[in-house]
């Protein structure tokens, strides 16, 4: 009997280094990015809709391979659920919206929470977009098994 990925603990091991590694990540582009002068919290804006985007197009690719193998199921679990949910960081979008709110900025709150939403849902649709075309141009180069010379 197969053991449940989430009872795996080499599998829990690579959704938490994996975690690390996009909190890291977040961290870093948070640094970079620095605080609005107007408010608006761009750092995390930029964070969730980058990660919407990027898991939108590995879910795609790896949706596109087929039956899910055991190196596959290792790549979408630690690169999506852990570096991807350790980067997008969607508990933030909460507190930065109650903060906005709480400063009297509500219809900023508003544009934001809306926003982040829908923009990050097109981002995933666009990562998935992505995604088709690079196996539709993937295998328009190269020939499958059966057809090589």
């Amino acid at each position: 009997m197969t053991r449940s990925p989430h009872l795996d603990p080499r599998l829990v091991a690579v959704v938490a280094v994996g975690g690390a590694v996009g909190t890291a990540a977040r961290w870093s582009l948070t640094q970079t990015v620095g605080a609005s002068s107007s408010g608006w919290p761009t750092a995390t804006f930029v964070e969730n809709l980058l990660g919407s985007f990027l898991l939108g197009a590995l879910l795609e690719v790896l949706l596109r391979r087929g039956q899910e193998s055991r190196r596959s199921l290792v790549i979408r679990l630690g690169a999506g659920t852990g570096v991807l949910g350790g980067f997008t960081t969607f508990s933030s979008l909460a507190i930065e919206m109650e903060r906005l709110l709480a400063g009297g900025q509500a219809t900023m709150a508003l544009v934001y929470g809306v926003s982040s939403v829908v923009l990050g849902l097109l981002a995933c649709v666009a990562g998935i977009a992505l995604g088709a075309r690079h196996h539709r141009w993937r295998h328009e180069r190269l020939p499958l098994p059966d057809e090589a010379p």
